[in-house]
């Protein structure tokens, strides 16, 4: 992993995870759901999580 990035954790349960990297070339957000990584540039994040809370309701 890049020395210079900096890894903020956002959410954690029994099962999934999300991190959020940041580095001189911007942010990603990983998402981590059992044997599947999700990689998401910040606006595929921002949808993802619209996608989530549409799914909610």
């Amino acid at each position: 992993m890049n020395e210079n990035m900096e890894m903020e954790p956002i959410a954690e349960t029994e099962n999934f995870t999300v991190v959020k990297t940041v580095d001189e070339n911007g942010a990603i957000y990983h998402i981590e759901l059992g044997g599947v990584s999700l990689h998401l540039m910040p606006e595929e994040w921002e949808e993802f999580v619209l996608l989530v809370k549409a799914a909610d309701k």
